[in-house]
This record gives C-alpha cells, sequence and structure tokens, in this order.
C-alpha cells in the first residue's frame, strides 16, 4: 500500500507540474513565462528610451545648428518714426500710417496719385536714402509690357507646371514666378528694359527731393540667371519706395506719370502745383487688365490680409532677401473711379517680414484713414453754422 502511495505522488507531482507546489523552485534553464516576458518588456523599454534620448539629442543638435545659421541680421522692430520731420504732411494721413506700422522696422509712404504730393512718409530715411530689391512688385510692369507687345492677351493661358496652365490676372493673383519668367524670355531684355526706364526705374522719382537715391536698373540681365530672374525676382535691380508709390499711381491713375514733390511747409503745400514726367498714353487700354490682377490680388492671392469689404483695394505683394534681410512689399491703391491715395509698404528685417504681412498693415492703414475721415465730417457737420441754428 505505501508502495502505491509513493508512486501515486511521484505521478502527481510530474503531471501537475512544480507550480502546484508553493515552494517549488523551477529547474535552472527554465524560465517561467512571466519571467521570459518581464525580461523582454525590459529590453524593449531600454531600446525605447536610448532611441528617445538619440532623437532628442539630434533634435538639440539641429536646434542649436538652425540658431547659428540664422541668416536674417536685421530686427524686424525698432522705431520706424525716429528722425521724421512732419513739417508739411497731412496729419491725418500720417497719425494713420504710424498707427498702421507700429513698431515694425519698415517704412510707409503715401501718395496722391492724382498730383503726385507725398501726403506723408513713416521712416523717411529708409524710404528716400535707401533702394531695395522690388521682388515681385516689379510684375506689373512686365504683364504691361508683353500686353503692349501683342505676346499675350488676357485670355492667354501660359503652362506654369505638369498640369496647371494660367492667365495674367490668375497669374498677378497668386505671383505666378514660372509665368513671369516666361514673359520674361519672350520680352527679353531690351525690352524690358525700356519699359522699366519709361515708368522711371534707374532714375529719381521726386523732384528735387533731398537725400533720394536713383535706385539702379542693371545694364545687361542677372549674372547669374537669365532675364526671366529680372521679370519674376526683380534680380539685381534696386528700387525706392518712392520710384514704387509713382509706378503704382500712374497704374491708378490711367497712364500719368507725375514728379513726387514733398512739399515740407504750409506755403509749399499752398503754393504746389502737379508736375508731369511723361504721359503713358501707348499703355492705356492695358491698365484695366493690370487692374483686374491686382483686385484678384487682394480678393484671393497673396493680398488677401489688405481685404476690406467696405473698399475697393489693388495691390500687389513681394518678397525676396537681399543683406541679411527678408523684405516684404506691398504697392497699393484704393478706389478705381477716383483713387485718392497711393500706399507703399516695405518691411526689412527677419522671418514675420513679407508680402502678406506688409498687406495686412497697407489694409489697416486704409481702414484707419476711412475712419479718421469719417470721424472729421461728422465733426465738420456738427461744427457748422447750419447744424447750430437747427
Amino acid at each position: 500500500m505505501r508502495k502505491k502511495i509513493a508512486i501515486l505522488a511521484v505521478a502527481a507531482f510530474w503531471l501537475l507540474g512544480t507550480d502546484f507546489l508553493p515552494s517549488a523552485t523551477p529547474p535552472a534553464g527554465c524560465a517561467t513565462k512571466s519571467t521570459a516576458h518581464s525580461a523582454r518588456s525590459a529590453v524593449h523599454s531600454t531600446s525605447r528610451a536610448a532611441v528617445t534620448a538619440k532623437t532628442r539629442k539630434t533634435k538639440s543638435k539641429r536646434l542649436r545648428r538652425r540658431r547659428r545659421r540664422n541668416p536674417w541680421r536685421v530686427s524686424s522692430f525698432g522705431d520706424p518714426t525716429a528722425g521724421d520731420n512732419q513739417a508739411g504732411e497731412d496729419p491725418l494721413v500720417r497719425e494713420a500710417a504710424v498707427e498702421a506700422l507700429g513698431n515694425w522696422n519698415g517704412t510707409i509712404v503715401v501718395v496722391d496719385p492724382n498730383t503726385g504730393r507725398i501726403l506723408s512718409t513713416v521712416n523717411q530715411k529708409l524710404a528716400l536714402s535707401s533702394a531695395f530689391t522690388p521682388c515681385s512688385t516689379f510684375k506689373p510692369v512686365v504683364g504691361l509690357a508683353a500686353l503692349k507687345e501683342g505676346l499675350i492677351t488676357p485670355e492667354t493661358e501660359l503652362r506654369v507646371g505638369r498640369r496647371t496652365r494660367m492667365n495674367l490676372t490668375e497669374a498677378l493673383a497668386v505671383s505666378n514666378n514660372p509665368f513671369f519668367t516666361k514673359l520674361g524670355r519672350m520680352l527679353g531684355f531690351r525690352r524690358l528694359a525700356e519699359y522699366a526706364h519709361a515708368f522711371g526705374l534707374g532714375q529719381k522719382a521726386g523732384w528735387t527731393i533731398p537725400g533720394e537715391s536713383p535706385g539702379r536698373f542693371p545694364q545687361a540681365p542677372p549674372k547669374h540667371g537669365d532675364v526671366g530672374l529680372l521679370s519674376s525676382y526683380g534680380k539685381e535691380m534696386a528700387v525706392t519706395p518712392l520710384q514704387m508709390a509713382a509706378i503704382t499711381s500712374a497704374i491708378a491713375n490711367g497712364g500719368t506719370l507725375y514728379y513726387l514733390q514733398y512739399p515740407r511747409s504750409p506755403e509749399e503745400v499752398a503754393q504746389f502745383q502737379p508736375k508731369i514726367r511723361r504721359r503713358l498714353d501707348a499703355l492705356a487700354e492695358y491698365f484695366p487688365q493690370i487692374k483686374a490682377g491686382l483686385a484678384a490680388a487682394v480678393l484671393y492671392g497673396t493680398a488677401k490680409w489688405a481685404y476690406d469689404p467696405e473698399a475697393q483695394i489693388y495691390g500687389k505683394t513681394g518678397t525676396c532677401s537681399e543683406d541679411g534681410a527678408r523684405l516684404g512689399w506691398f504697392a497699393s491703391f484704393a478706389s478705381q473711379q477716383e483713387p485718392k491715395y497711393v500706399v507703399v509698404v516695405l518691411l526689412r528685417g527677419g522671418r514675420l517680414m513679407y508680402g502678406p504681412h506688409a498687406a495686412e498693415i497697407g489694409g489697416r492703414l486704409y481702414r484707419g484713414l476711412r475712419q479718421r475721415e469719417q470721424a472729421a465730417m461728422q465733426a465738420s457737420s456738427t461744427n457748422s453754422p447750419l447744424a447750430s441754428s437747427q
């Protein structure tokens, strides 16, 4: 009997396994499933931790490298009004322009397109004595030249991608570089230069304005590239905000290029007389087609941050870089029938300075002008003798 009981106990031990016995220890080399799983989890956790640490270290190196390689050496901020002489300026326009620009590093020029009078300039040193790459703000001149030479019509569509074609209005709206690169090559450097000179590029825009820069228009296509870089990016050109205001004024008023004048005293303002530089009558029939593209830019294109539901604004943005600074342009006017203001915004600094941002500031200025004009009209009607008698 005892022998049978011993045999049954041994059989039970092998059938039930050591886990059945509370004090049992697994044989060497026979780890349980839970022990193996724990070991594998520990290995995986260690691996994940190592990968995470390596990823963080790589990102940290990249960030340090970006900081070291930051190409922008000019600050985006400052006091743009420092050193300005406000004598002779329209105080209402000046106030609205200063408020719109704020403490951004840049300049604003506001001109009457029907007379060529400079109404206000914020950051006069930057606007008068310096010239910059016009970036894409040169494209309206390229479009006018192509229309006048019969190379395109408003309906002409050029291929700008494998499956994309555009006409002039769309290309101006979104500032498409391939479109204007093709136009430049079709025109050639000589013809493009003729139209640029007709708008006064490479010459002073003002009439006896002290310290004004004449800018620069190249005597040959860009050394690195061809005329397409000139027509799409403005490469190797240098344009002042005053020159851009004169060009935009001619488009706004239908073809009269004025000398810009800057009256600096009440007496000069009272005696002001417009001075016509030349009339661009040969281009008159093509200005509406350019205006359509400038309107589209504000409605849905690169200048859409300037959109104002209470005013029709026409504008062209520009973004590029030079001399360690990023440039943001916006050349514009409001109201097609009787344009009252031409507004040119130029921003200069770091990553924040680009064309759409300049357009946003321009739109803010137009709204500020309208609000101030409405307030002045209300105050005038309230203080009139007729209103008092009633």
